[in-house]
């Protein structure tokens, strides 16, 4: 079912939404999940940035991390380095001083570019974990701020953006253009939804859409409201 009927932007509670980390820097809450990463979720390393030797830890990950000498280049591990950015930076201050304890080339646009996807809603970082967003396409979605790095990042989902449509998406946000705009030039539509319902409630959706002269999408939106009340 798809509707392209609705509003591009309903804007409701879009000031209410929670766009920024909400658990604890370093702490491993979608690496740690077996049912994001399976297996792996036994290997996940947290990072606490008031720990003397975590932190060491931290600097030696994100160096590592940087000249990409360790583990593969996958989606959990770019995860696990833009979390040690978050901490080191953290726990030394500022950005100039994390690069300094990281060593080596680390500079100063790398730390700071993973430490804000780290700082991404978890909503967010769980599509990452999962590859259905590139690490480094959540880099720009994270340039962003606000509700439009949900905008972003659905859009990824939903009109399979890639990681150059991101990056133009997001400095034209920043440029002071509006996320449906900027997203339409790219040929999405911002709400656009493809949902697979039941047989039975597909056949009551179309027939009460009908009845009441609405679109099926008016009746979905209503209903979701209602829901996430």
């Amino acid at each position: 079912m798809t509707d392209d009927d609705r509003e591009p932007d309903g804007g409701r509670r879009r000031d209410s939404l929670p766009t920024d980390r909400e658990e604890p820097v370093g702490e491993p809450v979608v690496r740690a999940d077996p049912e994001i990463t399976g297996e792996r979720a036994r290997e996940a390393v947290g990072f606490d940035p008031d720990d003397p030797e975590s932190l060491a830890e931290a600097a030696t990950t994100v160096r590592a991390f940087s000249e990409n000498t360790v583990g593969d280049e996958d989606n959990v591990y770019m995860l696990r380095g833009a979390a040690a950015c978050a901490a080191l930076v953290r726990g030394v201050g500022s950005y100039k001083k994390a690069a300094e304890r990281a060593g080596g080339d680390v500079s100063v646009s790398f730390i700071r570019k993973w430490a804000r996807v780290h700082d991404l809603p978890q909503a967010v970082r769980r599509h990452v974990a999962r590859g259905h967003i590139a690490p480094t396409a959540a880099k720009h979605i994270a340039r962003v701020p606000g509700p439009d790095r949900f905008d972003l990042a659905w859009a990824v989902l939903d009109g399979d953006l890639t990681v150059r449509e991101v990056r133009r998406a997001a400095s034209e946000v920043n440029d002071g253009r509006s996320v449906a705009d900027a997203l339409a030039e790219h040929g999405v539509r911002l709400g656009r939804l493809e949902l697979a319902v039941s047989p039975d409630r597909y056949r009551e959706l179309r027939r009460r859409a009908s009845l009441e002269n609405r679109t099926p999408g008016d009746i979905v939106d209503e209903a979701l409201d209602d829901y996430f009340d």
